[in-house]
C-alpha cells in the first residue's frame, strides 16, 4: 500500500491516528458518478436543514417574570470577607431551645444545632447596583457547605424581601477551576489530535452555539420541541462530521448512517413514551419550566433530550464503521461487498458492547444519588423501575442503544455498497486522481478483477 498523499475532495490529515488507526492518510475519491448519487441524497438534506434553521430561528427567550425559584432568580457575585465562630444558641432567631423528637432526623439536627457551634459569615457583594454591600449569613454545624474567608461565592436576590433578607449565598464560585479544567481538555485535544483536535474543538463551539442561540430559544418560543431537535442535531451533525473528518464520500456515507439512525430513535421514543405515558415533568426544574412556559410539550422536550443525547455517540459510531469499512477496501480492493460487510460488522460487534456498556454506565452513574434513595428506601426492583422518574431514564437510555446498534449494521451495509460499487477507472476526468491501491497494484489490477467477477458477480465498472 503506497503513502496517503492528498487527493482533492478527500478529508483528513497526513497520517494523523485519531484513535480509530486511520493512518493511511486521506480516503481515496470516488468515482464521478457515485459522487453524484451521494450529492443527490445530501444537497436536498442540507437544504432542508437550512430552510428549517430559517423557519424556526428564533428572535430569544421570551421574557417572563422572574418567580425566584431555583435557577429563575438574581444573582450576583460575592466574597466572604470574614468568619467568626458563634454558639448557635446566641444566633437562634426564636430564643429557644429547639424541641420536638429527636428519634427524628429534623429533631436530631435541631438539638446539635442548639448545642454547637455555628458561623458567622460577612458577605460582601461584588457585582450589580449593590456593588460594596455586605451582609451576614449563619452557617449551621451540619451543612454541607461551610463558608471560608476570602471565598468566592454566589448570592441570590431578591427585591421584595425586607432588607436585611435580600441576599443569600446559592452557591461557591466554581469559574476559575471550571476554566482551567476547560484549558487542560483544549490542550490535551490539540496536542494529540493536532488539526484534527483544532477542528474538533471548533465544531464543539459551534455546537453549544446551535442548541444555546437556536435549539433552546426555539423551544421557549413555543415551537415544536421534536421539529426543532431534529434539525438542531441534522445542522450540529453535518457540521461537526464535515469540519472534522472533510468534505469526503467517506465522511457523507457516516452522514447518512447517523441520519437514519436519529430517524429510528425519534420513531421509538416517540412511540414508547406515549405508551409509557411519560409526561417529561418529573422533578423541580421541569415543573419550573412548565409553570413558567406552560405551552412547552413537556413530554416533546424529553424526546428531543433523547435524539440530541444520542447525537454525539452516534458520530462516533458511524465514523469508525465507515473508515473500518474503507480501510478493509484499501487493504483488499478484490473483496466484494458482502465480504466488506462481514469484516466491517465483526469490528462493530466489539463497538457495540463497549458503546452500549459506555451509555448505560453514563445515565446510571447521573441517576446514582436517585438510586442510592430507593435504595435506602427499600423499594423493589419493579417499584423503583415503574416510577416515572427512572421509567424515563430508562427509556431514554434503552432507545438511545437501540439506535446505537441499529447504525453499526446500517452504515456497514451502506459503506461496504458505496465503496465496492466505486471503480474509477480510465474513462474519469483527467482531473481526478486515481486511488492509491490502484495506482500501487497496477499490475494486479486484471487479476483482481477476474476474481472478484468470479467470485460473486457484483462488480460493475462505472
Amino acid at each position: 500500500m503506497g503513502p496517503g498523499h492528498g487527493h482533492g475532495g478527500s478529508g483528513g490529515g497526513h497520517g494523523h491516528a485519531h484513535g480509530h488507526s486511520h493512518s493511511h492518510g486521506p480516503a481515496a475519491p470516488v468515482s464521478r458518478h457515485l459522487r453524484k448519487v451521494i450529492a443527490a441524497i445530501l444537497i436536498p438534506f442540507g437544504a432542508a436543514v437550512l430552510v428549517g434553521l430559517v423557519v424556526l430561528w428564533p428572535g430569544g427567550a421570551p421574557a417572563h417574570e422572574r418567580t425566584g425559584v431555583g435557577f429563575d432568580r438574581q444573582t450576583q457575585q460575592a466574597t466572604v470577607t470574614k468568619v467568626e465562630s458563634v454558639s448557635c444558641a446566641s444566633v437562634n432567631a426564636s430564643g429557644g431551645t429547639p424541641t420536638g423528637d429527636t428519634s427524628t432526623a429534623e429533631g436530631s439536627s435541631a438539638q446539635q444545632q442548639a448545642g454547637g457551634t455555628c458561623k458567622r459569615a460577612t458577605i460582601r457583594v461584588d457585582t450589580g447596583s449593590d456593588k460594596g454591600r455586605t451582609f451576614t449569613e449563619i452557617v449551621q454545624p451540619d451543612q454541607s457547605r461551610q463558608l471560608e474567608q476570602s471565598e468566592k461565592v454566589v448570592v441570590a436576590y431578591e427585591p421584595s424581601a425586607p432588607k436585611d433578607l435580600q441576599y443569600s449565598v446559592t452557591d461557591v464560585n466554581r469559574r476559575i477551576p471550571m476554566t482551567v479544567l476547560a484549558l487542560i481538555f483544549a490542550v490535551a485535544v490539540v496536542v494529540v489530535g493536532r488539526l484534527r483536535g483544532v477542528m474538533a474543538l471548533v465544531a464543539l463551539a459551534i455546537s453549544f452555539m446551535v442548541l444555546n442561540f437556536f435549539v433552546l430559544p426555539a423551544i421557549l418560543q413555543g415551537s415544536n420541541p421534536l421539529v426543532v431537535a431534529v434539525v438542531g442535531s441534522s445542522a450540529i451533525m453535518l457540521i461537526a462530521l464535515y469540519l472534522c473528518h472533510g468534505l469526503s464520500a467517506r465522511t457523507s456515507v457516516a452522514v447518512l448512517g447517523t441520519l437514519i439512525s436519529l430517524l429510528l430513535i425519534g420513531i421509538l421514543g416517540s412511540l414508547f413514551i406515549d405508551w409509557a405515558a411519560l409526561t417529561g415533568n418529573t422533578d423541580d426544574n421541569t415543573g419550573l419550566i412548565h409553570g413558567l412556559y406552560p405551552s412547552i410539550d413537556m413530554s416533546g422536550l424529553l424526546l428531543a433530550g433523547i435524539i440530541i443525547g444520542s447525537l454525539g455517540v452516534l458520530d462516533d459510531v458511524t465514523v469508525t464503521q465507515t473508515s473500518a469499512v474503507w480501510e478493509l477496501h484499501e487493504a483488499n480492493p478484490a473483496m466484494g461487498w458482502r465480504g466488506l460487510y462481514r469484516a466491517g460488522i465483526r469490528i462493530g460487534r466489539d463497538h457495540i458492547a463497549s458503546v452500549v456498556n459506555t451509555l448505560v454506565l453514563a445515565y446510571a452513574g447521573a441517576a446514582l444519588p436517585l438510586l442510592l434513595l430507593f435504595s435506602i428506601a427499600q423499594s423493589s426492583v419493579g417499584s423503583v423501575a415503574n416510577s416515572e422518574l427512572v421509567a424515563e431514564e430508562i427509556v431514554r437510555t434503552l432507545v438511545g442503544s437501540i439506535g446505537l446498534v441499529a447504525s453499526v449494521p446500517v452504515t456497514t451495509a451502506l459503506a461496504a455498497l458505496v465503496v465496492s460499487a466505486d471503480r474509477p477507472g480510465p474513462k474519469e476526468a483527467p482531473g481526478t486522481a486515481p486511488e492509491p491501491v490502484a495506482a500501487a497494484s497496477a499490475g494486479a489490477a486484471p487479476a483482481a478483477t477476474a476474481q472478484a467477477r468470479g467470485g460473486r458477480g457484483r462488480r460493475r465498472k462505472r
